[in-house]
């Protein structure tokens, strides 16, 4: 989902400019993953690297041709309005989390590492509580808005232009959760060219702008 308003961008640019007919559907990673996994027919799919390396293990997406995309940053992000404690060193953030009366994180990969930071940090049993997983499709961004967290993690992209939330900065020197997203054909595409095509597009130097646009940066 964190690329998903920045794929939209394109498409519309590809239609506009390039008379190539692309539309992206847009869901949580997991689903994404398992939906190719299951040979439903798409042409390409753009995951989280470690992702696409998977199922370029199982066969269902095609090695040669993997493209990294865009490099994604998470942030640490709290109600608008609400308070802003200090997340500006790794002793400060894991005293916020300790604090904090509910922690939202995602189902993708940053909210993965999310969960790896505070078992490392020795305290995943004890937030455990006061964990909040945003649905799947839905913005960790969203349960700021509505009061259902009071400290977030989330990719910069996600709450581009996201309003009742306020972000407080990137994570720390030491803790840094960094999702570099990456582009390959699907197995079963009958337009393998088509996809290949589109892929050097996206990766391409003159969707930068766009990239950067977006809270995201070229890969």
């Amino acid at each position: 989902m964190a690329t998903r308003a920045l794929l939209a961008q394109l498409a519309e640019s590809c239609r506009r400019d390039r008379g190539l007919d692309v539309h992206f559907e847009s869901v949580g990673g997991v689903d994404a993953a398992r939906r190719v996994a299951q040979g439903e027919a798409f042409d390409l799919v753009v995951l989280a690297g470690d992702a696409i390396d998977r199922l370029i293990a199982s066969g269902s997406v095609l090695a040669d041709s993997r493209v990294d995309l865009v490099v994604s940053k998470t942030v640490v992000a709290v109600p608008e309005g609400g308070a802003r404690p200090d997340v500006s060193t790794e002793p400060a953030l894991r005293q916020a989390v300790l604090e904090a009366s509910a922690i939202g994180h995602s189902t993708g990969p940053s909210g993965t590492a999310v969960l790896e930071l505070l078992r490392r940090w020795g305290v995943l049993d004890a937030v455990r509580d006061r964990l909040v997983q945003a649905p799947a499709g839905v913005p960790v961004g969203r349960l700021l808005a509505e009061g259902k967290a009071s400290l977030g993690f989330q990719q910069t992209s996600e709450l581009v232009g996201l309003a009742g939330v306020c972000v407080l900065g990137e994570l720390p020197a030491g803790c840094e959760i960094v999702t570099r997203f990456t582009a390959a054909v699907c197995t079963v595409s009958a337009r393998r060219d088509e996809a290949r095509a589109l892929i050097a597009y996206l990766a391409s130097p003159q969707t930068a702008q766009a990239k950067r646009a977006q809270g995201l940066e070229p890969a």
